[in-house]
């Protein structure tokens, strides 16, 4: 058993989501920020890659007080669970998803540095280990789902969501396109990685204008 998943993702019209030095890049307008929000509102669980938080270091929590309010009514915690997948654990001490505003798992592989793992858990942070060298994401799935999270929102990046779309184990993908190009021959991508053959089908949601940009939600056909 998994969660739900869908990757919600912001990327320039000619599919980067980033530049080749890897900066965070300002893609999304304000009414999409405000969309992944509520996005967030609404899961039980956000996952990114180590990538993500070395790049970009998010706090991954619900930004509005009305929305985190609407949680805790709901007898949820303010914010979602945070999964962080990160094979060899690089993730650094000092890192916003480590702060007390949320639950974070960090996962990583039977290959991780143990001395960093204990440092983890000894700031109370939960690690899950599974996999030789790299996270086995079919067994954090089933540990999710275990966990009670039935709704899991993937922010990236682009490894991790090949990875998951590697495994199956992606439902839908929203993608907001932003009226810019980014260029650049080794500049991260939406998926990244060995290409799939054959390649993965899609199904059309729908497609609407936001902003200057335009938003579209697909369904992952198996």
């Amino acid at each position: 058993m998994r969660p739900f998943t869908f990757i919600n993702i912001a990327s320039s019209v000619d599919g980067k989501i980033s530049n080749e030095k890897r900066v965070q890049v300002r893609i999304s307008c304000q009414d999409d920020l405000k969309r992944v929000d509520e996005l967030r509102a609404k899961s039980d669980a956000i996952m990114v890659g180590i990538g993500t938080v070395l790049a970009d270091n998010p706090k991954l929590t619900v930004k509005s007080e009305k929305l985190r309010l609407m949680r805790v009514e709901k007898d949820l915690p303010p914010n979602p669970l945070r999964v962080i997948v990160d094979s060899k654990c690089r993730i650094p001490l000092s890192a916003k998803v480590l702060d007390k505003s949320a639950e974070t798992i960090v996962a990583v592989s039977k290959n991780a540095n143990l001395e960093r793992v204990d440092e983890l858990r000894k700031r109370g942070v939960n690690v899950f280990i599974a996999g030789e060298n790299k996270v086995d994401l079919k067994e954090l799935m089933n540990h999710l789902y275990k966990r009670g999270v039935r709704t899991l929102m993937v922010e990236g990046g682009s490894t991790l969501n090949w990875a998951l779309l590697k495994d199956g184990l992606v439902d839908e993908i929203y993608i907001y396109y932003g009226n810019i190009i980014i260029g650049g021959l080794k500049s991260p991508t939406i998926v990244d990685g060995n290409s799939f053959d054959p390649p993965i089908k899609l199904k059309l949601i729908c497609l609407e204008r936001m902003g200057n940009g335009i938003l579209t939600k697909w369904r992952v056909l198996r």
